[in-house]
């Protein structure tokens, strides 16, 4: 009777739920997880909670006025780079003219030019005292700009310009691709049937191309609501400038926290309006068997029209500010060697690889533990991540700075009541709080490189690996990452580059007289000297200059 007894209650656990403690990698993702999404988190709860709300005095004095001069940003760019990227990148996918294999692949460089420097660079050329206005009036003799008509320059029109000059390669380049993957049948039929080349691009390529142009414009607009040292520059106070006045200047965490809030909710929707504007747009890749498009043949002055209108935008996104930026490196030679540079240089490849080899490493770890788990709320947790791609630097840093000052407070009284010593601020009062930053701004775009580098290894592999007996650390070291290095490289470079060129997240979070390449060059060209402003600009632009060479052969067709 006793055995039987005992034996009852393994008899019961086959009608009992089964609760499976969590492993290691499903707790560490879940941990990764949750740092990511805090910033964010953060943001809200002080939204809703704030010390002082001047929310009503935010809604009847400024806040109309940064919505204002946001919405107008977001419509020229967005209309801009449209216009700017889908023509370019029909006109390079359709057609060959003089100069359309190289101009295939420099349309994509003004990618490796911040923003900012091509503000600086385009109001130093064209302001008052720049080359083109002094060279007016000695030519035509001139005394000054009572004499004669020229366009201002510090207006938001041409802030409109500078960050359309910068981000029209997302759309460019999805579009050109996005073009080149369609049939070559669709368009001989089009022709077969009276259509003009208008008639083909505006009936068959764009209605085909329209969820990738859709996308392309979504992540521009998305960059113009996390700009800040462009609009800086030209005056144009927006949502992510009202971030940096409420804060720095009035000292009102949570009015900050309310602004990124409005940023946050612009953001969602633009998600949200991108998805909706893809629901009813479904196309399928032709099969394969599908002739590819062959590119006709320009000649005469539509050859030249064609070169002509690709070169406008890359001389303006490209060759301005590489050029503004290498003549006053070499009309100031001194800069080079100027006190500062190099420890800005020094810094910059400290966090911005820190930052990358984290992120990436973070990254792997989340993808492979939700792949172990199988489970359905790890895998709807994973796309969560990358909210922080989405998320301007300005709200991250709002969002992060208050959570990391309390646990820094908290660990330093700590660390002084057992040991009678205090270790000062470890997060907020070093690097460390960037790195973090960092690390939560473009984990999506690593997160994003991995999880695809995974699903392209054959299941096979690992199931193999696991029968001759490695564990799950050993399957991932000994497969996946020799199959992914090459994935894996790519993203520590893009999240390298993305780590040099951020400014607004830069200038909030960084310890006291700590400077990067990006803050050196916002803080010299602020005060005027491009001079000593432009080694730095240099520097960063041939960093990008990498990234966008590895984007460039990755994405060939």
């Amino acid at each position: 009777m006793a055995k039987q007894n005992a034996q009852e209650p393994n008899a019961l656990r086959q009608y009992l739920p089964r609760f499976h403690l969590p492993d290691f990698w499903s707790v560490g993702a879940g941990l990764i997880a949750l740092l990511v999404l805090v910033p964010v988190v953060s943001v809200i709860w002080l939204a809703f909670h704030p010390a002082e709300n001047i929310w009503p005095h935010l809604m009847s004095t400024v806040l109309p006025r940064y919505l204002g001069n946001t919405f107008f940003m977001m419509g020229g760019v967005g209309a801009l780079t449209a216009f700017v990227g889908t023509g370019a990148a029909w006109l390079v996918a359709m057609y060959r003219f003089p100069g359309s294999r190289w101009l295939d692949y420099a349309l994509l460089f003004p990618l490796a030019i911040p923003g900012y420097v091509g503000a600086y660079a385009l109001v130093d050329f064209f302001d008052y005292s720049g080359v083109v206005q002094t060279a007016m009036r000695a030519s035509f003799g001139w005394e000054n700009a009572r004499d004669y008509w020229f366009p201002a320059i510090r207006t938001r029109q041409m802030a409109v310009i500078v960050l359309s000059a910068a981000l029209y390669p997302y759309v460019y380049l999805l579009a050109r691709a996005a073009f080149r993957e369609q049939s070559n049948c669709t368009y001989e039929v089009a022709r077969a049937l009276g259509a003009g080349p208008l008639a083909v691009f505006w009936r068959v390529g764009l209605p085909l191309a329209r969820p990738a142009i859709a996308m392309g414009v979504a992540l521009a607009l998305m960059e113009t609501v996390a700009d800040f040292g462009t609009v800086d520059h030209f005056g144009v106070q927006t949502l992510t400038t009202g971030i940096f006045s409420v804060w720095l200047n009035g000292g009102n965490a949570g009015g900050a926290a309310q602004i990124s809030l409005v940023i946050l909710a612009l953001v969602v929707g633009l998600l949200m309006v991108e998805r909706i504007s893809r629901r009813n747009a479904r196309f399928h890749r032709m099969p394969r068997a599908t002739r590819p498009l062959a590119p006709q043949h320009l000649t005469g002055v539509r050859a030249w029209v064609a070169t002509a209108a690709c070169l406008v935008p890359f001389g303006v996104g490209f060759i301005l500010p590489v050029a503004v930026m290498l003549g006053h490196a070499v009309k100031h030679p001194e800069a080079w060697v100027s006190k500062g540079l190099t420890q800005a240089l020094v810094n910059t490849i400290f966090v911005g690889g820190a930052a990358a080899g984290l992120t990436v490493g973070a990254a792997i770890f989340l993808v492979y533990g939700v792949r172990l788990a199988g489970r359905g709320l790890p895998r709807m947790v994973l796309p969560l991540t990358s909210v922080g791609y989405a998320a301007p630097g300005t709200v991250l840093a709002v969002g992060l700075l208050i959570p990391l000052a309390a646990l820094d407070h908290r660990v330093a009284d700590t660390i002084l009541a057992l040991t009678g010593t205090d270790p000062g601020l470890l997060l907020t009062g070093t690097a460390a709080a960037l790195v973090i930053a960092y690390m939560v701004r473009f984990f999506g775009i690593a997160q994003g490189a991995v999880d695809s580098a995974f699903g392209r290894v054959s299941p096979s592999l690992p199931l193999a690996a696991r029968s001759l007996g490695r564990g799950p650390s050993g399957t991932l070291v000994a497969v996946y990452i020799p199959l992914m290095r090459g994935s894996v490289a790519t993203a520590l470079l893009v999240v390298f580059v993305d780590c040099v060129k951020e400014l607004p997240a830069t200038l909030l979070l960084r310890p006291f007289n700590y400077n990067t390449l990006a803050t050196r060059v916002y803080e010299q060209a602020s005060l005027e000297r491009l001079g000593d402003a432009a080694p730095a600009a240099l520097l960063v632009m041939l960093v990008g200059l990498a990234a966008v060479w590895v984007m460039a052969h990755t994405n060939r067709a």
